[in-house]
């Protein structure tokens, strides 16, 4: 897979970019570029949820060979564990070192508001912890060890780099704990409110098994949660797509904003 992507473009990629939900914007900042759609790459898991191109974009991005993935695949779609984290096994075979990721995520931590950034500082996998890892099977020793340490996930230089950038703009700009669940379905106001008790401050259905991993195989993370709607952890009001899509509008360029300053300050 790999090679199929490198013959495709004069660019060897050393970062790679995962856009979430309506963050698909980015890719036009890519110079030079080429675009592969997933359908046309064999076994690449294909997204079906609106605000997810699903095409690959390979090229420059401020001065950095930069591979680009517009959408990702949701275990939530029919696909295995390992299917979501196929795409950053392949980043790691391509000479990648490091990943933006990047998603749209439900506001818990009651100072967070909708339109707001959060730099993920660690997250808690709820699907993994129930078994469901994209480490599941015979270990590839040829990416990683057995048992990956999750110690820093997110690489503190890049957060912190991310939080001055993404403040002298005026943003609304925190650091929290992501907490990745299954979905499709939102979750109910106790489920909510449990998250918050644990120490969640934002929750999304994406994000987990990419980091994992992109960890195993040694790569460094970068997490950018874009705060879509607030939790309903009272019971009084509803999330629709078109609702998170919309914030997505006005959040999406403030985190897009944050990557280009920060590609530019990478050595």
């Amino acid at each position: 897979m790999a090679k199929l992507i490198l013959d495709k473009s004069q660019h060897r990629p050393k970062l790679g970019i995962i856009l979430g939900t309506g963050l698909g914007a980015l890719a036009s900042d890519v110079k030079d570029s080429v675009v592969i759609p997933y359908n046309t790459l064999p076994n690449w898991p294909t997204s079906t949820v609106k605000g997810h191109a699903g095409k690959l974009v390979v090229g420059n991005l401020e001065g950095h060979p930069t591979l680009v993935m517009q959408g990702r695949a949701h275990y939530y779609e029919g696909y295995s564990m390992d299917a979501v984290g196929f795409p950053v096994r392949v980043m790691k075979m391509l000479g990648i070192d490091t990943l933006f990721v990047t998603n749209a995520a439900g506001g818990i931590n009651p100072e967070f508001e909708a339109g707001d950034v959060m730099l993920i500082s660690d997250h808690i996998n709820l699907i993994g912890m129930s078994g469901l890892s994209p480490l599941r099977g015979p270990n590839i020793s040829e990416f990683g060890p057995r048992f990956p340490d999750m110690m820093n996930a997110y690489d503190p230089e890049l957060r912190n780099m991310a939080f001055e950038i993404g403040s002298s703009y005026g943003y609304g700009v925190h650091q929290g704990v992501y907490a990745g669940l299954a979905g499709p379905n939102l979750e109910s106001p106790v489920e909510y409110r449990m998250l918050k008790i644990i120490g969640a401050d934002a929750v999304g259905m994406s994000t987990v098994a990419e980091v994992i991993a992109a960890r195993h195989s040694g790569i460094n993370v970068l997490g950018i949660s874009g705060i879509t709607n607030k939790a309903n952890l009272d019971g009084t009001s509803y999330t629709t797509l078109a609702e998170v899509l919309e914030v997505g509008k006005v959040v999406g360029p403030k985190i897009l904003r944050i990557i280009l300053s920060v590609v530019r300050q990478m050595q």
